[in-house]
Parts: C-alpha cells; sequence; structure tokens
C-alpha cells in the first residue's frame, strides 16, 4: 500500500497492517515482501544495528512492492527525522517521546524539511516561512509523509493531552516494554493497568482523529491492541515471525517422525538427539526482548 493510500485508509477509519524489520538486511527479501501481503512497514534503527545505506536499500524495496516505509529512528534529536526523510522512507517514528519541545521539533522536521535552523525555529513558533511559494512547496513535498510519535512511558501518558496538541501528528506508537516497565509491571501485558492505559492512549488519540500503533509480538498479544482500537496495526517482527514459525513447523514435523512416535508410546528415555528437538525458548510476549523488539 503506497503511502499516500495509507494515510487516506486510517483517516477514513481503517485499518492497516505491518511490522517490524529488525534482523532482515540485504536486498534479496523483495520476494518475501512480495508475497506478505503487508501494508505498512517499519524498518528499526533504534536497537538494531543499521547504517543509512542499509535503511536506503530497505525503502526502495518497499518502494517496488508498494509497501509504506517508516524508519524507526534512534532518538528524539530531530535531525534524525531528516535523515531519515533523505533515504526517501515514507514516514518516521520517534521512540519515547516526553518532551513537548521535543515532538514540535520532530514534528516541524517531517513536515518542513529541509528547513532548519533560524528559518525553522522561525517556522515553529509564529508560523512564518520564506514565502508562501516556500510553504506551497514544503505542504506538496511532506503531503504524503507520516510523523509518528512514541507514547511509550507513565510520563508521555501524563503529557499525552500536551502532546496531541501538537499539530501535525499523524499517529501515536506505543511499545509495550518500554511502556510496562516505566508502570511497574515489565512485560505483564494482560496487568489491568496496562490494559486501562492503553484503552486511555486510543481514546483520547482517537478522538483528534489519530490512529494508534501497538508494538505487540503475537497473535493473541495483537488481536488485544485491535480490542482496545488500535487501527495502525503492528505485528511481531521479522526475527519473531521467523522464530515462531521454524518452532512451529518443526515441531509438527517431529510430531509427524516415526522415532518420536515411538518414543511417545514406550516412554524411554530420549537420546541426546531427541532431547535438542526439544524447543528451547517458549515463544511468548515475555520472550520476544532476546532481539529488543518489544521496545
Amino acid at each position: 500500500m503506497k503511502a499516500r493510500e495509507l494515510k487516506a485508509k486510517l483517516a477514513a477509519g481503517g485499518s492497516v497492517y505491518g511490522c517490524m524489520i529488525y534482523s532482515a538486511s540485504g536486498l534479496r527479501w523483495g520476494h518475501v515482501l512480495a508475497g506478505s501481503t503487508l501494508d505498512y512497514v517499519v524498518i528499526d534503527s533504534e536497537h538494531a544495528a543499521r547504517d543509512r545505506e542499509n535503511i536506503a536499500n530497505w525503502v526502495l524495496l518497499c518502494k517496488a512492492y508498494d509497501i509504506t516505509s517508516i524508519v524507526r529512528v534512534p532518538s528524539t534529536e530531530a535531525h534524525y527525522v531528516a535523515m531519515a526523510l533523505d533515504t526517501g522512507a515514507d514516514g518516521v517514528l520517534v521512540p519515547y517521546c516526553e518532551k513537548i519541545e521535543d515532538v514540535r521539533a520532530c514534528v516541524a522536521t517531517a513536515k518542513w524539511h529541509p528547513l532548519k535552523g533560524e528559518y525553522l525555529n522561525r517556522a515553529v513558533r509564529s508560523g512564518q516561512f520564506p514565502s508562501e511559494k516556500s510553504r506551497a512547496y514544503l505542504a506538496k513535498r511532506h503531503a504524503d509523509h507520516l510523523i509518528v510519535i512514541g507514547i511509550e512511558s507513565e510520563p508521555a501518558v501524563r503529557r499525552l493531552d500536551d502532546i496531541l496538541a501538537v499539530p501535525g501528528i499523524d499517529a501515536l506508537f506505543i511499545g509495550p516494554n518500554d511502556l510496562t516497565t516505566s508502570l511497574g509491571i515489565p512485560d505483564e501485558i494482560t496487568d489491568p493497568a496496562y490494559v486501562k492505559t492503553l484503552k486511555a492512549i486510543v481514546k483520547k488519540a482517537e478522538a483528534k482523529k489519530v490512529p494508534v500503533m501497538i508494538h505487540h509480538q503475537t497473535p493473541e498479544a495483537s488481536r488485544m491492541s485491535i480490542d482496545v482500537g488500535s487501527r495502525f496495526v503492528l505485528h511481531s517482527s521479522d526475527a519473531g515471525l521467523l522464530l515462531r514459525g521454524l518452532k512451529e513447523d518443526l515441531a509438527a514435523l517431529r510430531g509427524a517422525a516415526p522415532n518420536t512416535r515411538s518414543t511417545a508410546k514406550t516412554g524411554k528415555k530420549k537420546s541426546p538427539g531427541a532431547l535438542r528437538a526439544q524447543p528451547f525458548l517458549e515463544v511468548t510476549e515475555e520472550t520476544w526482548d532476546w532481539t529488543m523488539d518489544t521496545v
């Protein structure tokens, strides 16, 4: 889905579906994108080891298959927003926002890049541009871009009204690991306090016609995101989906193998090979932080 179509669908009250690109690198992932049915991806550069060239390559891949590309930048420093846009990305996700001035600066950069320095400050403070021609040019240049603001801590939740008052925010992002840790209940995503917080964020955001993206990892958890009102659905990551697929497929194959069935019937002691066949990691919401992609 192209960025213009994605924005229009969200504005009309619809839902879109994507995943986080955390581990994958290289241009050979094109055939995976082609058959993925993804509306968008978030290309992580906050926790993932990813340089500007790699980001630019992923953006090109996404454009080739009409998938909206959103880059999660490393921090709330506004120059990272400009760097992401320079790769050709359709949008930028700014993580862990708490300060209103940071939100304002990042949104301004997303909407008015390449204005910077004194001219950008003037535009932020008073809405003044070098000329009406410049204003019209920048509005057209960024018409299809998205700026997504991360609400990932208790202080951010407390300041949500002020954050949502900043003009130009296209969506909010919730990182469950960061938010639950800030609430004092790390990774306890079924805790009533966390669920209540999600509902409160979504309610306030939707009242401003701002959709909310929640990055849950398992199908059950992502369905909970939808249940609380998330329409910008961000499900799992490349690493998470690969791990789950491997575990489920191999478990099915091992369950069908004759030696596995005979062992189950006789109750004999398992061989070292059979022991290795046991899953080393239970795939739950809590186990995904091994790749840092619950943040």
